[in-house]
């Protein structure tokens, strides 16, 4: 869990390593998909996993693809030319909470009780403490709005993804290099119509772009799948709190990014809240034993 935290955390830290030497966000999605499909298509060949072959399948890996992958990747590459990275982790610990809200908008998620309802305007509360409109140096400008966008792209791309992928008898390493396939594509089609940004990149920034690509894309996706056949979802959500963690602490050693007390405050805020939102109710040991006994008996 510990790997993965750092791997996935210090994804902000390479994306604007790679800014400042030269790639443009479209190329870095582009070579950060790439990479990490190659890393999951090898990993997938040595398990002996083949890639799914119907048609219904490979459309809706392009739908979670443009909303996990492409999109998301994009949109941070761009926010970070303007957010610091430290910013740009904490900003993508809201995921949980577009979730919440999205499960609530399409009925998925019922009977919100009320400390996951005061998780959630938290949550909210502590973004909105980050971005702080009401002062000059607040975070409203594009590039903040975008990497929340990024955030928001997750949760939509998560609840589409359990509703139509999960459960399909697809190998979990063959699926996720397939949309990493998908996502590449998506993205490679986008480049004609980009600014014209010849590669002309430093040997720092490729390098940068070489570590995102396959440790912090293909990699994770691989020790993701892992923790959570190993660990179960409890414990692998428990990453996500540790990802601003990361980002923060690296922005601040390797790059020098200050931080404002109001930004750590809006931080703290944000973990809580969705700290709280990830709670669930306890069962009791009997009502735990009438529900075994009705399920065996049935």
């Amino acid at each position: 869990m510990a790997v993965l935290a750092l791997l996935w955390g210090s994804g902000f830290l390479w994306i604007k390593i790679a800014l400042g030497g030269g790639l443009s966000p479209l190329q870095i999605t582009v070579l950060r998909c790439a990479l990490g499909a190659a890393v999951l298509l090898a990993l997938a060949y040595a398990a002996r996993q083949r890639l799914p072959r119907d048609r219904r399948t490979w459309g809706h890996l392009l739908v979670a693809a443009f909303f996990c992958n492409a999109l998301p990747f994009f949109l941070f590459s761009v926010g970070e030319q303007t957010v610091d990275s430290g910013v740009a982790g904490v900003l993508n610990a809201t995921t949980p909470l577009w979730s919440l809200l999205i499960g609530l908008l399409l009925g998925t998620e019922r009977g919100l009780r009320p400390l996951r309802l005061t998780g959630l305007l938290l949550g909210f509360a502590g973004t909105l403490l980050i971005f702080a409109p009401w002062e000059q140096s607040g975070l409203t400008s594009w590039g903040a709005l975008l990497l929340l966008g990024a955030a928001a792209s997750y949760a939509v791309a998560f609840a589409y993804m359990a509703r139509h992928l999960t459960g399909r008898g697809t190998a979990p390493l063959a699926l996720s290099a397939a949309q990493l396939l998908a996502a590449t594509g998506l993205a490679t089609v986008a480049l004609p119509v980009a600014p014209a940004n010849p590669l002309d990149a430093s040997l720092t920034a490729l390098i940068a772009v070489l570590v995102l690509g396959v440790f912090g894309t293909g990699i994770t996706f691989h020790l993701n799948y892992r923790l959570l056949a190993e660990e179960g979802p409890t414990t692998t959500a428990t990453v996500g709190y540790l990802l601003p963690v990361v980002s923060v602490t690296l922005g601040a050693i390797v790059l020098d990014e200050h931080l404002s007390a109001r930004i750590v405050a809006g931080m703290v805020v944000v973990l809580v809240g969705v700290g709280l939102t990830r709670t669930r109710p306890r069962v009791s040991s009997a009502r735990r034993t009438r529900l075994v006994t009705r399920r065996t008996s049935s």
